[in-house]
C-alpha cells in the first residue's frame, strides 16, 4: 500500500514542485491565506540546498552543506511567516593574504576603521586607497538601500528603478552599475591589485565571468551580493542553514500545507495537472496553480515529458527563451572539519580574526583574470582562487559539546572559476580529486602548517573532508550544471517595454503558461537563500485570485 496520504487525482488550489526554501515560503504564504496547497519534494526531506547535514559518518557536526550565509532573506518574510530565525553578524568583513608576501594581509575590520586603514598600508596600498575603497562601497550602498524594498514588490521598470536611484542620490552608482562593465568602475576607482581583487570577488561568486564582460552578468552578480537588507551584510544562521528551511517548513505545515517528501514529479501538464511517483506508485494531482520551485530548464523537462507522453524529453516549444537560464555553474565546494584553526604565515593576525569573516585566497585582480583565462582554456586554475567561511566560529552550536570543547572548527571553501564545462560524468571522480587537491594547495599557500594535518578523522578512519563538483551538486539537489542560482541572474527590474499585464508578469514569476509560475531561484529576483522567489510567486497567485475592484 502506498504511504501517500492523498487520493488519486486530488485537487488543490496550488501545487508546488520542489521543496526547497522558496517552495516552503510559497506554501506557507498561500496556506496562511486559506489556499489548499500540496508541496512535492523529490528528496527524503524538504529544504533543497538550504539544509544542514551530518556530512561525516559518526561525527556530530551539522554543516550547512551547500549554502551557508544569509543576506537576501527579507525581514518582511521573517515577520509575515513568524519565523524563529537568528542571524549573527560577523565583525570582520574579510581577510586577504598577499600572495607575493604571505607574512602580510589585508584585514577589513567592520568595528575598527583605524586598524583597517593601517592594514591597507601594510599590504602596500597607495595613500588614499582605503578612503577610495570606503567611498566606492558607500556610493553603491545608496543604490542598494533604494532598490532593496522593491525586491518584494511588483517589478519596477528600468526607468522607475533609475528614478529611485536618482532620488536617493545614487545616480552615479546606477550609471556605473548598469551602464558599463563593473571592472571598468573598479579599475578607475581603485589602484592596488589586491584591493581590486577583494572588490571583484563580489561580482564573481557563482558566476563564470570576466571583469570586463559586455553582457554585464558580473554586474548583476555584484548587485545581488550588495543589495541584501540594503547593506550587503552576509550573516551566519544560528543552528546552520537547516534552521532557516526548518522554520519555513514549520510555518508551511502549521498553516495547513501538505508536504510530501520522496515524491518525484515526472510531468507537469497543461491545465495544472502534475504527475508524480511516490512509494512505488504513480499519482496525479491537479490545481488552479502550479508553482515551480525547480530551475526553469528542469521545468521545461517536466513539461516536455508531459508533451511526449512521459517518455524521454525531446525538443519542445516550452524551452525557456531566457539565455541566462542555461548558464553553467562555476565553483567547487569543499567542506572540512578541523581539530583547530590553522596557524597563518601572517603572524600579525590571529586565526580567529582571519577566519572570522570571508577569507580570500589567491584572489587579486590579476589572479582572478588569469584563473578565468585558464578555465576558459579548459584547465583547472593554478593557483585556484578560493573563499573560506568558518561557520563554527560565529555559531559553535553546529558542533557537539565534545567537539566544541576540543577546539574543532568547520571550514567551507568555495573555489571560483571552475566552470561546469570542465566536468563530465566520465571525468567527475578524477576532477573532484584534482579540484580538492587544488583547493588544499591554494589554502596551504597562506598557512604556516599543512591543512591536511589538521583534519579530524571519523570513526572509520577517514579524514573529514568532502568536495562537491558542479555535477555532484546537480545530482544531489537538482541544480542544472551545478548553477547555485538555477541559472544566470537577472536585473531586479524589467525593461520599459516589458509586458506587465498579469500579476505573474508584474511579480517576475511568469512562464508562457498562465497557470504555471516560477517560485524559485530561477524567478526574476531569485538567487541565494532569500525566499523572495517564493514570496513573489505567492503574491502573484493571491493577486490573481482577488477580484478586481471597478
Amino acid at each position: 500500500m502506498s504511504s501517500n496520504p492523498l487520493s488519486s487525482n486530488s485537487a488543490f488550489d496550488a501545487i508546488i514542485v520542489g521543496g526547497g526554501h522558496n517552495g516552503l515560503a510559497a506554501a506557507a504564504y498561500l496556506a496562511k491565506a486559506g489556499r489548499t496547497v500540496l508541496l512535492l519534494e523529490k528528496l527524503e526531506h524538504p529544504g533543497g540546498a538550504a539544509v544542514s547535514a551530518q556530512a561525516f559518518d559518526g561525527v556530530d557536526a551539522r554543516l550547512s552543506r551547500y549554502s551557508y550565509l544569509v543576506s537576501l532573506l527579507p525581514q518582511q518574510v521573517i515577520d509575515d511567516l513568524g519565523l524563529r530565525i537568528r542571524l549573527a553578524r560577523r565583525r570582520y568583513s574579510s581577510y586577504t593574504p598577499d600572495p607575493h608576501d604571505g607574512g602580510r594581509a589585508l584585514l577589513i575590520d567592520n568595528g575598527d576603521d583605524t586598524a583597517t586603514a593601517a592594514s591597507f598600508a601594510a599590504v602596500g596600498a597607495p595613500d588614499g586607497e582605503f578612503q577610495a575603497f570606503t567611498e566606492f562601497y558607500a556610493g553603491f550602498r545608496q543604490l542598494t538601500e533604494a532598490l532593496w524594498p522593491t525586491m518584494t514588490s511588483p517589478l519596477p521598470t528600468r526607468s522607475e528603478a533609475k528614478d529611485l536611484a536618482a532620488r536617493a542620490g545614487a545616480g552615479a552608482a546606477w550609471d556605473a552599475l548598469t551602464g558599463r562593465p563593473i571592472g571598468d568602475v573598479i579599475a578607475k576607482s581603485l589602484q592596488h591589485d589586491l584591493v581590486r581583487g577583494v572588490v571583484l570577488t563580489d561580482a564573481l561568486i557563482g558566476t563564470f565571468a570576466r571583469a570586463d564582460d559586455e553582457d554585464l552578468q558580473q554586474n548583476i552578480c555584484f548587485l545581488y551580493h550588495l543589495v541584501g537588507g540594503g547593506t550587503g551584510d552576509w550573516d551566519v544562521p544560528i543552528g546552520g542553514m537547516g534552521a532557516v528551511s526548518g522554520e519555513l517548513e514549520r510555518a508551511a505545515r502549521e498553516a495547513g500545507a501538505t508536504i510530501l517528501t520522496s515524491a518525484d514529479v515526472t510531468a507537469v501538464r497543461p491545465g495544472g495537472v502534475v504527475s508524480y511517483r511516490h512509494a512505488g506508485a504513480e499519482h496525479t494531482a491537479s490545481a488552479s496553480w502550479v508553482l515551480a520551485n525547480v530551475a526553469p530548464v528542469v521545468l521545461d523537462r517536466l513539461r516536455n515529458s508531459a508533451a511526449s507522453g512521459g517518455t524521454a524529453p525531446q525538443a519542445t516549444p516550452h524551452a525557456t527563451r531566457n539565455p541566462n537560464h542555461h548558464r553553467e555553474g562555476a565553483q567547487i565546494k569543499v567542506n572540512l572539519l578541523l581539530k583547530r584553526l590553522p596557524r597563518l604565515l601572517d603572524e600579525t593576525v590571529s586565526p580567529e580574526a582571519a577566519f572570522g569573516g570571508t577569507f580570500h585566497i589567491n584572489e587579486t585582480w590579476s589572479q582572478l583574470d588569469a584563473a578565468y583565462l585558464a578555465a576558459a582554456a579548459g584547465t583547472i586554475p593554478d593557483p585556484l582562487p578560493c573563499e573560506i567561511y568558518c561557520h563554527s566560529l560565529t555559531d559553535p552550536t553546529i558542533l557537539s559539546p565534545e567537539l566544541q570543547a576540543a577546539g574543532a572548527q568547520t571550514l567551507t571553501v568555495f573555489g571560483l572559476h571552475v566552470p561546469d564545462r570542465l566536468i563530465t560524468p566520465e571525468n567527475n571522480e578524477r576532477r573532484r580529486a584534482e579540484l580538492q587537491a587544488a583547493v588544499l594547495k591554494s589554502l596551504n599557500s597562506v598557512l604556516a602548517e599543512p591543512i591536511e594535518e589538521l583534519l579530524l578523522t571519523g570513526p572509520d578512519g577517514q579524514p573529514c573532508i568532502e568536495a562537491k563538483t558542479t555535477l555532484d551538486i546537480e545530482r544531489a539537489v537538482g541544480m542544472p550544471r551545478g548553477n547555485i542560482f538555477h541559472g544566470g541572474l537577472d536585473w531586479p527590474f524589467v525593461e520599459d517595454n516589458a509586458h506587465l499585464n498579469t500579476p505573474a508578469q508584474r511579480w517576475g514569476v511568469a512562464t508562457d503558461d498562465p497557470q504555471i509560475l516560477l517560485c524559485g531561484s530561477g524567478a526574476r529576483r531569485g538567487g541565494a537563500v532569500s525566499a523572495i522567489g517564493g514570496h513573489n510567486a505567492a503574491m502573484a497567485v493571491l493577486e490573481s485570485d482577488t477580484p478586481s475592484q471597478s
